[in-house]
């Protein structure tokens, strides 16, 4: 199907499929340890359960977003959706560990081609003057989520067992894959549908895979361990062969328009730092509040709430400055919001005010929103229509490495600095992590200046861009 796009209806199915991605992630944390125990899994078997589902994502989000410039986001989220479903039940199903750290990894490669659609979507279906705004409703839907998944899969898991969280996914993810076939979307245009470079999309993939596996060992091997220097060799090794096949390539993975973007590079990078700071400091927090403190799980996250539920009333409010104030203006804002809040948690002791925690993390959260909302709208609105696939799975493969370095600097640094009588802030990781946001306001501080434009326009195609 084809012909004019229905803003609100892709604006649905873009939402609904960011929070099934984000209520999986969220809700499979709650039900691990029930995992575990009925599946006789080893603590590393269970790690796995994530780690194989991060690592195959991540892996394949830009060429997942390069397949659906090419063949038709419809298709790709239809078939990521209806994918991502059956991975569930197979999971539902699963008689041993092994298998569901295969259906896992399975779910991921679905869930890649499933992410880059859901931002390609409102870009075909928004002008640019009106993006922001849908993408800070995704943004808030990605927040709700984030915020609901422990409380709902908890309930689920202590009432029904784990089995059932991924039960429950299936008639969702159908009923999303039933709305994405009323969505209308403008056909891709055959002439500009090169082959896809089988050799640049291979190296990618290994590349991305290699690096946040790596990142995600950090933890437990730490920073000088033989496996972590040598994946990182491995990394910088195969990323320059990456680079040298791109420059060669008649049709690079990563096309050369969005290479040359200054405002997509910049955006990335933001992306990079402001994540990567955030959710390192989220992590040694919630840390030192269940080591340190002796908090439950559930009453850690209620500790964090204001984060969520700043981001989810924020997000409109960014929208509305990104138009007004463009996105130099919002993203600096943003950043320094972040990195002060980041810095308010820090000085919080155990013994701090509930009111003081709140405001400290409501910074956090509206810092975040903010940046979340301005880079993504930049991304997206940044790059012409027929690379919004591409734009969009490098956006979302920033969006897990950025997190994942956060996470692992600050792992390294917390396992060794929380006590037992540990506050939420105890020692340097949380000024590191609020320094790393504010390395941010680099690249921040390269976006263009003015209120968003008008929609990008279509230049004259050469053999080297595409």
């Amino acid at each position: 199907m084809s012909g004019a796009p229905r803003p609100r209806l892709a604006l649905t199915v873009s939402a609904a499929g960011a929070m099934v991605v984000a209520l999986d992630g969220t809700v499979l944390v709650v039900a691990q340890p029930s995992l575990q125990h009925d599946l006789a899994a080893s603590l590393t078997q269970v790690q796995w359960t994530s780690t194989g589902y991060m690592v195959a994502v991540a892996a394949l989000l830009v060429v997942a977003g390069r397949l659906g410039d090419r063949y038709g986001h419809r298709r790709m989220l239809f078939a990521g959706v209806l994918g991502f479903a059956a991975a569930s039940a197979g999971i539902a199903l699963a008689p041993a560990i092994g298998w569901v750290i295969g259906l896992r990894v399975l779910q991921g490669l679905f869930g890649a081609l499933l992410q880059p659609a859901t931002l390609a979507l409102l870009r075909l279906a928004y002008p640019a003057d009106r993006l922001g705004t849908a993408i800070a409703v995704r943004t808030g839907a990605i927040g709700v989520a984030g915020a609901a998944g422990p409380v709902v899969g908890g309930a689920v898991v202590a009432e029904l067992g784990w089995r059932t969280v991924f039960v429950l996914q299936v008639p969702i993810a159908v009923l999303i894959a039933a709305l994405t076939l009323a969505v209308r979307t403008p056909p891709p245009d055959t002439s500009l549908r090169p082959r896809l470079d089988l050799t640049g999309a291979a190296l990618l993939t290994i590349v991305l895979a290699l690096g946040v596996h790596t990142l995600a060992g950090v933890p437990g091997h730490g920073w000088t361990a033989g496996p972590t220097l040598f994946g990182f060799l491995a990394v910088a090794a195969l990323s320059a062969v990456f680079a040298a096949h791109e420059r060669r390539a008649a049709h690079p993975i990563v096309p050369a328009l969005v290479v040359r973007s200054l405002p997509v590079t910049a955006s990335m990078l933001l992306l990079l730092a402001v994540t990567g700071g955030v959710f390192g400091a989220l992590f040694a927090v919630t840390f030192a509040l269940q080591e340190g403190l002796g908090l439950g799980p559930l009453a850690a996250g209620v500790r964090l709430l204001p984060v969520t539920v700043v981001m989810v009333f924020g997000a409109p409010l960014a929208a509305a400055a990104l138009r007004r104030h463009g996105p130099r203006r919002t993203a600096v804002t943003g950043t320094a919001l972040a990195a002060l809040g980041v810095a308010a948690v820090a000085r919080l002791g155990p013994d701090a005010a509930q009111a003081a925690a709140c405001a400290a993390f409501a910074l956090v959260g509206a810092g975040f929103a903010t940046v979340m909302v301005t880079a993504t709208g930049t991304v997206v609105g940044d790059a012409p229509a027929r690379y919004a696939g591409v734009v969009g799975g490098l956006k979302q493969t920033v969006m897990n490495i950025g997190p994942s370095l956060g996470i692992a600097v600050a792992a390294g640094m917390t396992a060794t600095g929380v006590t037992a009588t540990a506050a939420p802030a105890t020692g340097s990781t949380l000024p590191v992590m609020a320094g790393l946001v504010v390395l941010g306001l680099v690249p921040a501080s390269l976006l263009p200046a003015g209120p968003a434009a008008g929609p990008s326009t279509e230049p004259v195609v050469r053999a080297g861009d595409v």
